[in-house]
């Protein structure tokens, strides 16, 4: 478990942007300490939960330590594929959603630092489902990765303009969704 973090780190932690972290430590709101020798700021683990406490910030993110991920499709078999993956991974927290509506519920609520996002839902698309979650700003940082076995071009560009940050064909390699999880969120990979 880490025991220190950038300033980037703890921004995504506290979900606010790195800005933000730079000036709550400059003005000393936020305590830590410089490394020795250059200007990079550090913040200690107890330090930020305790900021976190004060500031209303919910530290279950700090706590655990892990990524919240949101799997989304209708595919069960799926679905539960790559959330045991995932789990059996270490660094994620899942939470599932077999349609739209609930995914939609759900994002709200748990604030997943990412959402692997089926485009082909029963109730609605992953391109309304990406422009939902890109018109919430508290939803910034959220990354979204859409997965479907359709291959058309212009529809992937449709994603992306919607707010998708990655497009994975189906069939797919979990291992390798994993991977692609990871450098969105710039989790460290895992040594092999």
């Amino acid at each position: 478990m880490k025991t220190v973090f950038t300033t980037g780190e703890a921004a995504k932690i506290c979900k606010v942007s790195q800005q933000t972290i730079i000036r709550c430590f400059d003005s000393g709101q936020l305590k830590g300490f410089r490394v020795p020798g250059s200007r990079f700021r550090r913040i200690p683990r107890d330090v930020l939960y305790k900021f976190m406490k004060e500031n209303g910030i919910p530290t279950d993110s700090l706590e655990s330590g892990k990524r919240k991920a949101l799997v989304v499709d209708d595919d069960e078999e799926l679905v539960e594929l790559i959330r045991d993956v995932l789990e059996a991974d270490g660094r994620f927290e899942v939470r599932v959603a077999n349609n739209g509506f609930d995914a939609g519920m759900m994002v709200k609520e748990y604030h997943p630092d990412i959402i692997v996002l089926d485009v082909m839902l029963p109730d609605i698309n992953g391109k309304e489902v990406c422009q939902r979650v890109r018109s919430d700003s508290a939803l910034d940082d959220v990354k979204i990765i859409c997965i479907s076995g359709m291959v058309e071009e212009d529809k992937i560009a449709d994603l992306k303009v919607a707010g998708a940050n990655k497009f994975v064909q189906k069939p797919f390699e979990v291992e390798a969704l994993v991977e692609e999880m990871c450098q969105l969120l710039d989790v460290e990979p895992i040594p092999a």
